[in-house]
């Protein structure tokens, strides 16, 4: 049974402020699966930083021989560079061939750009590098790498593959079946320091199709932090590549990717047009360290770490103005983890300290969901910030959704996002309205999304980014646009991949989701794509939108049995329409984003006002059947915007709206 409403908008009561557009922001986070996702290199272990397996190899190869006596050894690496040196050594009278592979995924016709760092002994000439099919044995490409000498050199050489391959092989081998040498110490040897293998379509170290797809969701600011970032040390991820340390990861294991380092994420930001913010470690660095990262970053060839930077091939100032200091500090989970106060002292020394190197950066500070954290950080340190951060997850942390929690009651919980983050941010602008010297601080939701709790498929569990959680977020970010005066930055968690978040999705082998499962199980490994959220996002960012105007809807509610009683917000009935609306400058193009809510369709009648003349729009409209469907390397494309031209012409247009839906209405004058 359809239902009825009434969509009225004010258009002639424009909001003073404008609308930021860093509202639509993202996040990168060395977390999981990320970095790996959103890097372009096909090989993994690079610098063969792993522990040796019982043959001799770093963990990320393994061993590839016919020979009965070939032999295999981590050693040093090369000098200033990390990790081991994989040694390999195969005897001239085994008459065989002997090396080190990869499971790989490679395009055909596509030319892949190998650097191999490598000393070998005397008596070998050659190596070859190799593409081959592992279930067929064919060979897919070669290319010889011509060895000179025993010192260490760097390599470069292209290798192009014949076909796709999803299941493939890249190998270096060595040969003894034509050459031949006397078998004695140190003959028949080849060191590996380093083999990587990008395609050559790649955009720096970012594949192309993540540049392309951040590209679209016009994101406008782009965020570095997490929780790594207590423990992260820019210095160690700058200068030559091969000479960065390899460092654990401390927050979430494994290794830090030292190759997407400050000026590979400042290149990805000047790629993807988007404002750059920079989270500085104020878990385990101090103040001296984030002082020296601004000066990398902002000084002049004429300071230290300017010359520094103009050192690594970048002497122009990159100019980043917006820096948050510390990620979390408020949870224990996070390193440098303190109270309120010891924070708020921290942070002026950092901010004292950031500030006498450029005082014209605008800065963040870590605030909590948490009224009293922010209550004594803005008592401390209100005049040495300009914004104050939270981080809204909303599922699990603010309802208590888990995976056990039936759909029934799941879906009301997860679609009143925006109540949740009203009542937060509304606790929050207490605070700074109570207080004249507040005035200026604005707020910054540096993480937000929707969790219901880290799940798979393999379990038969829901999945976290669906239809549902598409409507979720769509109707925060109309919550986001209401609240614009306070609110400036929004950063979705995560952009690609990583704890299961990212709104950009590669492959079939990222965490949480498929986990148990190989990368490349499902044949569409290198598939590219935006959940239901991303189709969100990218209309959303799009828009031409500067003055929010008022709007008032008449409409059916569902029952929201949770309530969330941790911030405020009781139990009851809510509306089922969640609207809002803005103008773009020059006051002639009107957007309505409206988000149903509820599980049955609505025709809502359009009280338009100036713009009632007009007798066509456009609508985008993110819809399904199900509201637990998801896209996958299978269906990517399973739910997305659809843009269509729509008649409005009538005393009494009518806008209608499927149910658990998003419909974005374009109207110009």
């Amino acid at each position: 049974m359809r239902e009825r409403a009434t969509i009225a908008v004010d258009v002639e009561s424009v909001s003073a402020h404008r609308v930021n557009p860093y509202i639509f922001g993202h996040f990168v986070e060395d977390i999981r699966d990320h970095m790996e996702a959103m890097l372009a290199f096909v090989l993994k272990d690079m610098d063969f930083e792993d522990e040796a397996d019982i043959h001799g190899v770093s963990s990320g190869w393994y061993p590839v021989t016919d020979g009965k006596n070939t032999e295999y050894a981590l050693e040093p690496a090369a000098p200033r560079h990390s990790g081991h040196s994989q040694r390999i050594r195969i005897l001239s009278a085994d008459r065989c061939r002997g090396g080190i592979g990869q499971r790989v995924s490679v395009e055909g016709g596509m030319t892949y750009l190998l650097k191999i760092v490598a000393r070998a002994s005397v008596d070998l000439r050659a190596a070859v590098c190799e593409l081959a099919d592992r279930k067929t044995g064919e060979l897919l490409g070669r290319a010889e790498l011509v060895l000179r000498g025993h010192k260490w050199r760097m390599y470069e050489l292209e290798l192009t593959s014949s076909r796709t391959c999803e299941d493939a092989e890249f190998r270096i081998m060595l040969s003894a079946e034509e050459e031949s040498w006397r078998d004695t110490i140190g003959s028949g040897t080849i060191w590996l320091d380093h083999v990587s293998m990008l395609p050559s379509d790649s955009v720096g170290y970012v594949k192309r199709e993540v540049v392309e797809r951040t590209r679209e969701l016009k994101p406008g600011m782009m965020r570095l932090a997490g929780n790594y970032i207590s423990a992260y040390h820019f210095e160690y991820a700058i200068g030559p590549v091969l000479e960065r340390p390899n460092m654990i990861n401390e927050a979430w294991g494994g290794w830090t990717h030292k190759y997407f380092g400050t000026d590979e994420f400042l290149r990805f930001c000047r790629d993807t047009d988007t404002e750059p913010l920079i989270c500085v470690n104020a878990g385990t660095g101090t103040p001296e360290e984030a002082a020296a990262w601004v000066e990398y970053c902002n000084g002049g060839t004429d300071t230290e770490y300017g010359a520094l930077r103009a050192r690594n091939g970048h002497p122009e100032p990159y100019g980043v103005k917006y820096w948050e200091i510390g990620n979390e500090i408020y949870g224990p989970w996070q390193h440098g983890h303190c109270t309120a106060e010891q924070y708020a002292h921290r942070y002026n020394r950092f901010a004292d300290a950031m500030k006498r190197v450029d005082p014209d950066i605008v800065l963040l500070a870590c605030g909590d969901c948490n009224p009293e954290w922010n209550r004594t950080l803005l008592r401390i340190s209100a005049d040495k910030l300009d914004m104050l951060t939270l981080h809204i997850y909303h599922g699990s942390a603010t309802v208590g959704i888990t995976p056990d929690t039936p759909k029934e009651e799941r879906y009301p919980a997860i679609v009143a996002f925006p109540e949740v983050s009203r009542a937060i941010i509304g606790r929050t602008e207490e605070l700074i309205a109570g207080n004249p010297a507040y005035a200026h601080v604005k707020l910054a939701i540096t993480e937000y999304n929707t969790m219901y709790y880290p799940n798979t498929i393999r379990q038969g569990r829901p999945m976290e980014h669906t239809l549902e959680a598409a409507v979720a977020n769509a109707a925060n970010l109309n919550e986001f646009i209401r609240q614009s005066h306070l609110v400036q930055i929004g950063s979705f968690s995560d952009l690609v991949n990583g704890w299961l978040g990212g709104c950009i999705r590669v492959g079939d082998g990222y965490a949480d989701q498929y986990r148990g499962k190989t990368a490349g199980w499902s044949g569409r490994s290198r598939v590219v794509y935006g959940t239901p959220t991303f189709h969100v996002m990218k209309t959303y960012a799009n828009r031409q939108i500067a003055r929010v105007v008022p709007v008032s809807t008449s409409c059916g509610t569902y029952h929201w049995a949770s309530g969330s009683r941790r911030y405020g917000a009781e139990p009851g009935p809510l509306p089922v329409l969640d609207v809002t609306a803005a103008l773009d400058e020059s006051g002639h193009v009107l957007t309505i984003f409206a988000v149903n809510r509820g599980l049955a369709p609505v025709d809502a009648e359009l009280r338009l006002g100036p713009f009632a003349d007009a007798v066509e729009a456009t609508v985008w409209e993110l819809a399904g059947e199900v509201y637990e469907t998801i896209n996958s390397v299978f269906e990517p494309e399973a739910i997305v915007m659809r843009e269509r031209r729509v008649d409005i012409a009538g005393d009494r247009p009518v806008l209608a709206l499927k149910p658990h839906s998003v419909c974005v209405l374009e109207i110009r004058r």
